[in-house]
C-alpha cells in the first residue's frame, strides 16, 4: 500500500473497514508486514532492508520491483514514519484482536458474522477502532508525534517478535508442506544465511551461523526471483537485438541480390552489342557477378546461422530462468541460482554488417568502357578489378629505415642486422623498420599485391604523407596509419587503438591491398584464393602512400623479404 492511502487529505469515511487487511500492509518483496517502510518515487512501498538489498544486487539498474519503472539515479529513501506508525498500530491491534478471539474460543468463519463478537475484526483485517482512531487523527491534522500520544486506544501488548514468527516451525508448516530438513538438527530449513549462502534452521542460527546475516528463505527467494526477472528481460533484449541483426542482414542481402540482378541485365545488353567478341567473355563476366553474390549469400548464411545458434542458446537459458523463477523449492532454487543469475558472455554483433563485395559494379563500368573505346583486352575481363585499378608500386629509398635493405628494382625489402650509412633526412623513419611506396594517391581506386611467404611478422597497408616518421610512432587511423599486421606467425590484427584482432583460417602467402580514396575504404585480401581478410572505412584528406614493414629479422627467423608483385604477375 502506498503512503497516499493514508494521506491527511483523504476522506477516511469512504474506506470501509472490511476493505483494509494485512495484505495492504505487506511488502511485495518479502511478503511480510512492513518493517521500516519506505516509498519509491513511483508511489510503491517496501521494507527498507528489502528494497535496499534488491537494488544492491542490481548494480546500476534501479527500478521498482512492482511496476518496473526505471529511475535515472538511485532514489534517496527515507522511512515513511506515518505508514510505519500505522503499520505498528495495525500489528498491535491485529494481535490484540487475535488474542481476544482466542480467549473466546475458535475463530468463526467469515461467512458467519453474527457469531463474531461485535467490534472484533477478522484475522488480517484492520480493526474498526483503529480505523476510527486513524480517521480522528488525520481529521485533526496532527503530527506524527501526536499520533503516538493519542489516548483512545487501550494499552496493547508488545509487537510480536519477527524472529519468533519467522523461526516458528508452525509458521513454516502452516501450508501443509514441511520442506527439506536440517541434517544436523532435524528442523525445517526455513531460513537463508546470506553470509554463507545456504539454507539453515532455527537451531543453526544459534550455533554455526550465529551473528550472520540471516533472513527468511521465502523473502530471499522472492528477492532473487525479482532479480531473475530482470535477467530474463535482458536475455530477451539480447534475443531481440540478434533477431533485428538477422533482419538487417536479410534486407542487405536483398539489396545485393537486386543490384546483382540489375548489373547482370545491363551487362547482357552491352554484350549483345559486342556480338562475337563478347561471346567468349560473357560467361566469365557473369561469373564475376555471381561469385560476388554467392560470396555475400554464403557470408549472410554464416552470420545468420551464428546468430540463430546464439538465439537458441539464449532461449534455452530464458526457459530455464523462467522455470526456476516459477519454482517454490527454495533448496533447489539456491543450488541452481548461481549459474543463472547473470547474463552470459556473448559475441558483440553491433559492428557486424553484411557488406557487398568491393568489386560490385566494376563489371558494368568495364563493359561500358569497352563499348566506348575498345581499349581493354577481352582476355582479362574475367578480373576487372585488376584491369582498372592495378598499380605498379615501388619502394621509396629515402623513407626507408637505416636497417632496411632494398633491392635494385625497388620491389623487395628485408631487415638486416646492421645499420646502413644513409642520410638522416625528414622523410626517413629512424626508429621503426618501415618504408613507404613512391606512388602517392589523392583520388581514385588502387590495387597491388605483396608476397609475404612464410614470414613470421610484417605490416602492410597505407599511410598519410603527414605522418610522424621520427622516434616512437603510435600507429592507428587517427594518426594516419591504416595497415594489417602479422605477429608470431598466427596473430593477425588491424592497427586500431586498441588493435582489432582478425581470424584467418588459411595463412596467406600473398596479400592484396585495395584502396578507394573517395569512399575512404582500405581492404585486404588473401590473393591466393581471392578471399577477403578485413575492410576498414574512414575519411581520407591527405595523400596516401603504400606502407611496408618487414619487421626485425628475429635472429634470422623473419629474414625473408616482402616482395611487391610485378604488374604482369599480379593475376
Amino acid at each position: 500500500v502506498s503512503l497516499n492511502t493514508f494521506a491527511p487529505t483523504c476522506t477516511m469515511t469512504a474506506v470501509p473497514v472490511e476493505s483494509l487487511s494485512e495484505v495492504q500492509f505487506s511488502c511485495s518483496i518479502c511478503l511480510d508486514i512492513f518493517a521500516n517502510p519506505v516509498s519509491t518515487p513511483c508511489g510503491h512501498s517496501f521494507c527498507l532492508a528489502c528494497i535496499t538489498s534488491y537494488w544492491d544486487s542490481r548494480s546500476k539498474a534501479w527500478l521498482c520491483p512492482l511496476c518496473k519503472e526505471t529511475f535515472r539515479k538511485r532514489p534517496e529513501l527515507h522511512v515513511n514514519h506515518t505508514l510505519k506508525e500505522i503499520t505498528e498500530q495495525f500489528k498491535r491491534m491485529a494481535g490484540s484482536s487475535g488474542a481476544a478471539g482466542g480467549a473466546a474460543g475458535p475463530l468463526q468463519s467469515p461467512s458467519s458474522p453474527e457469531k463474531r463478537p461485535r467490534g472484533l475484526a477478522r484475522p488480517g483485517e484492520l480493526p474498526g477502532r483503529l480505523l476510527t482512531e486513524m480517521k480522528n487523527r488525520f481529521q485533526r491534522g496532527s503530527s506524527s508525534e501526536n499520533l503516538l500520544e493519542s489516548s483512545p486506544l487501550p494499552p496493547q501488548p508488545p509487537p510480536y517478535s519477527a524472529l519468533q514468527r519467522r523461526c516458528s516451525p508452525s509458521a513454516f508448516s502452516a501450508g501443509g508442506s514441511a520442506g527439506p530438513q536440517c541434517a544436523s538438527h532435524g528442523l525445517v530449513l526455513d531460513m537463508f544465511c546470506r553470509t554463507d549462502q545456504t539454507c539453515v534452521c532455527a537451531v543453526c542460527l544459534e550455533h554455526e551461523h550465529y551473528g550472520h546475516s540471516v533472513v527468511p528463505a521465502s523473502r530471499e527467494m522472492n528477492i532473487k526471483k525479482s532479480q531473475l526477472g530482470i535477467v530474463e528481460a535482458e536475455v530477451q533484449g539480447l534475443i531481440a537485438a540478434r533477431e533485428k541483426k538477422i533482419e538487417e542482414i536479410q534486407n542487405t542481402m536483398t539489396d545485393i541480390q537486386a543490384n546483382a540482378q540489375q548489373e547482370v541485365e545491363v551487362t547482357l545488353s552491352m554484350f549483345r552489342i559486342l556480338v562475337s567478341a563478347v561471346d567468349r567473355t560473357q560467361a566469365e563476366m557473369l561469373e564475376v557477378v555471381e561469385v560476388g553474390r554467392v560470396a555475400a549469400e554464403l557470408r549472410s548464411q554464416a552470420l545468420i546461422k551464428d546468430l540463430q545458434l546464439e538465439i537458441d542458446e539464449l532461449r534455452k537459458r530464458s526457459d530455464t530462468i523462467a522455470q526456476l523463477a516459477r519454482s517454490n523449492d527454495h533448496f533447489n532454487f539456491f543450488r541452481t541460482y548461481p549459474s543463472l543469475c547473470s547474463v552470459p558472455q556473448m559475441k558483440t554483433w553491433k559492428s557486424v554488417t553484411l557488406t557487398p563485395d568491393p568489386t560490385a559494379g566494376a563489371v558494368l563500368r568495364n563493359v561500358t568502357q569497352m563499348v566506348d573505346s575498345f581499349l581493354i583486352s577481352l582476355s582479362n575481363m574475367s578480373n576487372p578489378l585488376f584491369i582498372l585499378f592495378l598499380v605498379d608500386v615501388t619502394l621509396d629509398r629515402d623513407s626507408a629505415h637505416p636497417r632496411l635493405l632494398i633491392s635494385e628494382d625497388c620491389k623487395k625489402v628485408h631487415c638486416s642486422d646492421r645499420y646502413y650509412a644513409v642520410a638522416d633526412i625528414p622523410e626517413r623513419f629512424d626508429r621503426v623498420v618501415c618504408v613507404l611506396g613512391q606512388q602517392g594517391f589523392s583520388s581514385g581506386r588502387h590495387y597491388w599485391e605483396v608476397q609475404v611467404g612464410e614470414k613470421t611478422d610484417w605490416d602492410l597497408g597505407v599511410a598519410s604523407r603527414s605522418i610522424n616518421r621520427k622516434g616512437k610512432i603510435s600507429v592507428c587511423p587517427a594518426n594516419g596509419y591504416w595497415f594489417l599486421s602479422l605477429r608470431d606467425k598466427h596473430e593477425y590484427v588491424f592497427r586500431t587503438d586498441p588493435p582489432t584482432p582478425i581470424s584467418i583460417n588459411l595463412k596467406p602467402q600473398k596479400i592484396a591491398i585495395y584502396v578507394d580514396y573517395e569512399s575512404g575504404q582500405v581492404s585486404f585480401y588473401n590473393a591466393d584464393n581471392n578471399t577477403d581478410i578485413f575492410t576498414y572505412t574512414d575519411s581520407f584528406t591527405d595523400v596516401l602512400y603504400p606502407f611496408f614493414s618487414p619487421c626485425t629479422n628475429k635472429s634470422g627467423k623473419n629474414y625473408d623479404p616482402l616482395i611487391i608483385c610485378p604488374v604482369n604477375q599480379a593475376y
